[in-house]
């Protein structure tokens, strides 16, 4: 390496060790009920090796960022055992992982009111940090992001906060915070979920914009916050000190007007995890070798290590689909499906289109001694269609998930089903014959 590649290394160095990340993971995850019924959003199984949170830890270590808060509050517990046994980060490098939830204090304890107040409330643990700049995650969110990239873009633009921005269509744009930009990607405007079409028409993006960034000018676009900022410490503090509790509805429309605001063009794959239509799409599509990219050496996405054997599959029709480790299939078929780790699927059995997120372990821990046909497991003969079944369930023979009557939503004791999706939730078991 010569002295300048040593030199501009070192540089780069020491600025990421200036840099923090804060993962918001505290959000009730109601939209994705009932997947979030015993579990906050971020630990919920995606892509049957991972949990949700492994994308934002994994995004922040492969850009070298190894000051991590993660502010949690619903149901926490499941999410601080997963991220505790898979990222232990070196404790001789500058850095470490701490994990923050509401506090008990002399006024009582008060629950964090939004993604602002969760950063304000953690203010005084945040602080004790070394960092100057503080790059700000969602913790259900998908994306392989280079946020140096980000961060150098803030440090040139010397903006006190940068936002993470991406081009989207119309109905996307509703449920956004969208952005208005100049020439040098200063922000002018922000407004949190348009839905007037006067006030979407103001934030249309120019067709040169479009054209230049690779994006169709049949239909308007509009640049949408992906709820991913960069903050100066300074400016950070200053923030907060605004009344109200949520970035993008209450603090960055007013802060903009007062501050240097820029917005990083982001062109890569990236999707919100907020409904269980939107969850059930962005594992389907691993299927098709589209949407997260979970095949890059470089930036590859961490989760606990499963000390388990490769999956046994004997006799079974395997088509476009994901079947994680240590799993024992007997299955006729299974088509466009994702199968985690540790599942048991017997002799006959249909699966198409659906996730099956597979089993903590094979069999309950405080009974060793149950017989095999009563592990966690699918038993045989059954069609499981547009299904998701959640962790360690037992599900009996002659089995048939396919929402027959073509349903939308319906609910009963550990069988959901939400956006025509049927959903199986963790320690159910259905009983020989039943049929959805």
């Amino acid at each position: 390496m010569d002295a300048k590649k040593l030199i501009s290394h070192q540089e780069d160095d020491n600025f990421l060790k200036r840099v923090a990340t804060i993962v918001l993971a505290g959000g009730k995850g109601t939209r994705l009920f009932p997947l979030t019924m015993t579990r906050c959003k971020p630990a919920v199984s995606f892509g049957g090796r991972y949990r949700l949170i492994d994308i934002p830890l994994s995004n922040s270590l492969n850009s070298r960022i190894n000051q991590i808060f993660v502010i949690s509050q619903y149901f926490a517990s499941e999410l601080h055992q997963h991220i505790l046994s898979t990222y232990q980060l070196d404790m001789f490098r500058t850095g470490g992982l701490e994990l923050l939830t509401p506090q008990e204090t002399t006024k009582g304890k008060e629950w964090f009111k939004g993604t602002a107040d969760a950063v304000r409330q953690s203010l005084d643990y945040i602080l004790r940090s070394n960092a100057e700049w503080f790059l700000i995650l969602s913790g259900d969110q998908l994306y392989n992001m280079d946020l140096y990239e980000m961060l150098t873009f803030a440090k040139q633009k010397d903006a006190d906060l940068v936002i993470a921005s991406i081009p989207v269509l119309e109905p996307e744009a509703k449920r956004m915070g969208v952005i208005k930009i100049n020439a040098t990607s200063m922000i002018t405007d922000f407004y949190e979920k348009p839905q007037e079409s006067e006030i979407l028409k103001e934030f249309e993006l120019a067709e040169p914009f479009l054209k230049a960034n690779g994006h169709s000018t049949e239909e308007p676009h509009y640049l949408a916050s992906m709820g991913i900022y960069v903050f100066k410490r300074s400016a950070m503090i200053e923030l907060l000190k605004l009344e109200g509790n949520d970035f993008g509805r209450d603090l960055i429309p007013k802060f903009i007007k007062k501050a240097k605001c820029s917005a990083f063009i982001y062109q890569g794959y990236w999707e919100d995890i907020g409904t269980v239509a939107s969850f059930y799409k962005a594992n389907l599509i691993l299927t098709e070798g589209k949407g997260l990219n979970t095949y890059v050496e470089e930036n590859q996405i961490y989760s606990t290590p499963q000390h388990i054997p490769n999956a046994l599959i004997s006799g079974t029709r395997v088509k476009g689909s994901l079947i994680g480790q240590g799993c024992l299939i007997e299955a006729e078929e299974i088509t466009h499906s994702v199968v985690g780790v540790r599942a048991i699927v017997k002799k006959g059995t249909i699966i198409r289109d659906s996730i099956i997120m597979g089993n903590r372990t094979y069999h309950p821990f405080m009974d060793q001694d149950i017989p095999a046909n009563q592990y966690f497991s699918i038993g045989e003969n059954c069609i499981i269609q547009k299904t998701i079944i959640d962790e360690d369930t037992l599900i009996g023979n002659n089995v048939q998930l396919i929402n027959k009557e073509g349903l939308e939503t319906y609910d009963s004791d550990g069988i959901y089903i939400r956006d025509g999706i049927i959903i199986v939730t963790s320690g159910t078991e259905i009983p020989d014959n039943f049929i959805l």
